[in-house]
């Protein structure tokens, strides 16, 4: 039986989770909240990670129930995402790969929510909506790479939701957007805002001043053209902003209609965690993808569609 310890840390969480053989056997995580309408710059988050990583580090550990000598692989996330707190997590990563002998693996973020998605969800071969603070992307397999049908050309949908909570002084804790979704839940009036689709992409920035139907409507848009043109029955929505409960029901009605099936996982899993770093390690390690200490640098823009997904055929 393998086990995998993944270390994630590319925004406001760090987390590390360890999985064996397809089984979560611990994932504890920290988040760096700011006070309302208050971003979280890189230098800061660093600082945070920096401070409980250890102690996090510790818990995954007593959580599962192992020691370092159980573990067989070393994750981490490579990339996309914030440089400073990147760093963190990878001189830490590479530190304890060191220590306990084991060999390192850097893992894409993206495909490390894809992976866990698939995990939890059995889905098969799903269109993949990717939704995050950093990154908003739709994705589908195809010959060893998942291929980018559509994303943003400018701001996040995450991101997009924060900027505007820190307009109007929406808390943080614990996220923007959950706390967005909570008061969208007690309006009444439906607000027409810029919908912006061009051809496969999707434009966020202009519609700051109006949110949340309008910018999931493009989604489920996008994601419905990746589908037909693939052929596929499956959607599976990842990234922190797929626990919204009103983009799932709007991507369900879409499915729905298709005869379709839609996938999604609650914040446990979709939210930015060490587990599905170690999971998407786990798929890497299993067929022989390890990373060089040389090579163990990070990178803030690692394409999904730059990886051999060679554990998939």
């Amino acid at each position: 039986m393998t086990v995998v310890i993944g270390f994630e840390g590319s925004a406001n969480k760090i987390g590390i989770g360890i999985v064996r053989d397809g089984e979560v056997l611990s994932n504890p995580r920290r988040t760096y909240i700011t006070p309302p309408g208050q971003g979280f710059l890189p230098s800061e988050t660093a600082k945070h990670h920096r401070s409980v990583i250890l102690t996090v580090l510790q818990e995954a550990l007593d959580e599962a129930g192992l020691k370092p000598a159980d573990v067989d692989c070393v994750a981490y996330t490579k990339g996309p995402g914030m440089g400073a707190p990147l760093v963190i997590v990878a001189l830490v990563a590479r530190t304890v790969a060191q220590l306990w002998e084991k060999p390192l693996v850097g893992v894409n973020h993206c495909i490390g929510h894809i992976e866990m998605g698939r995990l939890v969800t059995g889905a098969r071969n799903p269109t993949v909506l990717y939704v995050s603070g950093g990154n908003t992307q739709v994705i589908a397999y195809s010959e060893r790479r998942y291929r980018i049908f559509g994303e943003t050309i400018d701001i996040a949908v995450g991101n997009c939701l924060d900027r505007f909570a820190r307009v109007i002084k929406i808390s943080n804790d614990p996220s923007p957007g959950y706390n967005i979704e909570q008061m969208a839940k007690k309006g009444k009036q439906y607000v027409e805002l810029p919908y912006t689709v061009k051809g496969m992409d999707v434009s966020f920035s202009g519609i700051l001043s109006y949110i949340e139907e309008t910018v999931f409507s493009m989604l489920v848009e996008i994601t419905e053209r990746a589908m037909a043109h693939c052929g596929s029955q499956e959607v599976l929505i990842v990234g922190g902003v797929g626990c919204n409960l009103r983009l799932q029901e709007m991507m369900g009605v879409m499915c729905e209609e298709r005869g379709a099936q839609l996938f999604a996982t609650d914040e446990r899993f979709c939210i930015d965690n060490g587990a599905m770093i170690a999971q998407a390690g786990w798929e890497m390690f299993r067929v022989g993808q390890t990373t060089e200490l040389a090579d163990s640098w990070i990178t803030q823009r690692y394409r999904t569609d730059e990886v051999d997904v060679a554990w998939r055929d």
